[in-house]
């Protein structure tokens, strides 16, 4: 586990100098404190006397080979020169296989497999791999640079063209360490932030930097620069398949996937918070081991938000070497880590807590398990039961325009995590609309009517004329024949799962030097997952069936019935008393940054609602304050 950066230029003007490289590499210092390697050539030259240059810059976190396996590497002749950030976990099998047709290997870690896999396979070689990867392979005969992305997008990659120049990083401050790139904010990300709390690939913040997406890699030659995917599946493809032969495949490939991620030269534990995902992981890596693993989940003082006595109960049964940490979470203190680390606006309030668990497990460990993926795989989401139920009650009569529902949008919020009001109210917001925008009625921060509402007349003439709905509904066709919760699992597997769930994991791990691998995420669990009919999977108002008739021995039965919790910290309860001051200080002073893109009155209205319970904005305002506390600090 590492961080890359670097570039390539074809012309003297843009070349990046040995100090810009040297800022590039120390901007990710906290992915990989262990050691750094730069590479830079000058004056090479193409065929037609045109001279250009490569640097990369690497950062290294040690987790195999601990003495070797240096970045960048390269192969034999050198003519192949690569950097790699992540864990290629079948690169034991790929290194027989390479060693037998002749290659000759210098270390004992998987990088190395990356580059005589190029060799022999050229960018097929992506395809080959299992594990999750941002990688950057310079191949001096070609005169081209490849970078890549793993299936499930668990590694982020930040690219920018220039000109005749690319440059690339693990995350976007490497990139702004090279002048005159990360220079004017896009305000369609901003629309898409408040939209998703997120920015979809392959946008970001910034105007001119992209993110690769992930399953795709991008050569950069003489000719430009050209994007392609190298895995893929068909979604709209059902397999027929029994519950009991389903059982016995899911149980093989989870028990398998978790092995491979059990290779570690330094300690390795699990997170484990009680529910089914991470219990289930943390017992097929139980069961693999000889001895104890070490578990860790994290605890708060508010009963709402704790689940860890269930944590506890799994520990007991599975016998592991568990530890649990309690804190008390400062937004106020952590808030401008955050906006520090993200790079860009990222508004999952649950980046929270895993900021303080991936913390305080690094204390005791480098590398944790987790059980990311299982909803979208496995139908975990109550959103899905939420589109299932609208969809037959608008089959059976209008529901939305009854008698009664503007009363209930109408009724005071609730501090309560589970507010019957609350969820309610979503849900009768969404009635009456085609089913793709129904779904992403529930998963929007702001919905269309609100940010229209919010945004000034200025920022209006700005966005473009797409819609940012048109990310999720691109998924959503993809889908055409499937079932609905099929199509929303299926739709969050490619949006909501890399660009909220591996950003937020990812980037507050590798904050604290932490490698967090994620079994569920094998790209053979995700695409025999995909291809199940509905019912193997949800059936009776529950989703993750197949994850009990599969692995249900494994953990107390109470875990699979217990109320799902999510990972969450109370913000609405703090905005309306001890954040209070620290939201209005911040959203409504005079000096705001965000006022320039947002009315004032508005914002005044979504806090005043908010304290006076008439309505719960908590997530609005934690978005609000993560973007005004980015653009203090980026802007």
């Amino acid at each position: 586990m590492c961080g890359i950066t670097g570039a390539v230029w074809q012309s003297d003007s843009l070349a990046i100098s040995d100090q810009t490289l040297e800022k590039m590499t120390a901007a990710i210092t906290h992915r990989g404190p262990d050691d750094l390697g730069t590479w830079i050539r000058r004056d090479q030259v193409d065929g037609q006397g045109r001279r250009f240059g490569t640097a990369f810059g690497f950062r290294r976190l040690s987790i195999i080979d601990l003495q070797g396996a240096a970045q960048p590497m390269g192969n034999e002749d050198g003519r192949v020169q690569a950097v790699f950030n992540g864990e290629i976990y079948n690169y034991k099998s790929l290194r027989l296989r390479l060693e037998g047709s002749g290659h000759r290997f210098a270390t004992d870690g998987d990088g190395e497999t990356i580059v005589h896999l190029y060799e022999d396979q050229g960018t097929d070689c992506f395809a080959h791999l299992n594990g999750m990867f941002a990688i950057a392979i310079w191949d001096s005969v070609r005169k081209r640079l490849i970078l890549a992305r793993d299936r499930i997008g668990q590694k982020p990659l930040y690219y920018a063209v220039t000109g005749d120049r690319l440059v690339f990083g693990s995350e976007l401050k490497t990139i702004a360490a090279v002048d005159g790139v990360c220079n004017e904010i896009d305000p369609a990300a901003i629309d898409e932030f408040l939209t998703y709390q997120y920015i979809p690939y392959p946008g970001t913040i910034w105007k001119g930097v992209r993110k690769l997406p992930p399953a795709h890699y991008a050569v950069f030659d003489k000719d430009g620069l050209k994007v392609q995917p190298y895995w893929d599946f068909d979604p709209k493809a059902e397999r027929v398949i029994g519950r009991q032969r389903a059982s016995e495949e899911l149980r093989e490939l989870l028990s398998d996937s978790v092995k491979l991620r059990l290779q570690s030269d330094v300690p390795l534990g699990s997170f484990l918070s009680g529910g089914i995902d991470s219990s289930l992981i943390t017992a097929l890596a139980q069961q693999a081991s000889s001895q104890p693993i070490r578990t860790f989940s994290i605890g708060f003082p508010i009963a709402d938000f704790d689940e860890t006595h269930y944590a506890a109960e799994v520990a007991n049964h599975l016998g592991t070497k568990h530890t649990r940490f309690e804190v008390q979470p400062n937004a106020v203190e952590i808030i401008d880590k955050l906006a520090w680390h993200y790079d860009e606006p990222f508004g999952d309030s649950s980046a929270v807590p895993t900021w303080y668990l991936s913390e305080l497990t690094r204390s005791e460990v480098t590398v944790a398990l987790s059980g990311d993926g299982g909803d979208e795989l496995f139908a975990g989401y109550e959103r899905y039961k939420a589109l299932q139920l609208s969809h037959r009650l608008s089959r059976l009569f209008p529901l939305h325009r009854m008698p009664g529902i503007g009363l209930v949008q109408r009724l005071p919020d609730s501090n309560k995590r589970r507010s019957i009001v609350r969820r309610a109210k979503r849900f009768l917001e969404a009635l009456g609309q085609p089913e793709a925008r129904r779904y992403l009625n529930w998963l929007q921060i702001f919905p269309e009517s609100l940010r229209a509402d919010l945004y000034t007349d200025d920022f209006v003439e700005q966005l473009p004329g797409e819609d940012p709905f048109e990310f999720l509904e691109d998924m959503w066709r993809r889908t055409q024949g499937r079932d609905l919760i099929t199509r929303a699992s299926i739709s969050d597997l490619f949006t909501y799962l890399p660009c909220d769930l591996c950003t937020k994991v990812d980037i507050a791990s590798m904050a604290h030097s932490l490698e967090v691998r994620q079994p569920m995420l094998d790209h053979r669990v995700v695409e025999f997952a995909a291809s199940l009919p509905v019912e193997l999977k949800y059936h009776s108002g529950r989703g993750k069936q197949l994850l009990r008739d599969a692995l249900g021995d494994l953990i107390p039965a109470s875990i699979f019935t217990r109320p799902k919790m999510g990972f969450g910290i109370p913000i609405g309860a703090w905005f309306r008393k001890e954040l209070k001051g620290f939201v209005e200080e911040t959203l409504l002073a005079d000096d705001a940054k965000i006022t320039p893109y947002f009315r004032p009155e508005t914002v005044r209205r979504l806090v005043r609602e908010h304290t006076s319970m008439e309505n719960n904005h908590g997530y609005r305002l934690w978005n609000l304050l993560m973007l005004e506390t980015w653009l203090r600090q980026w802007s």
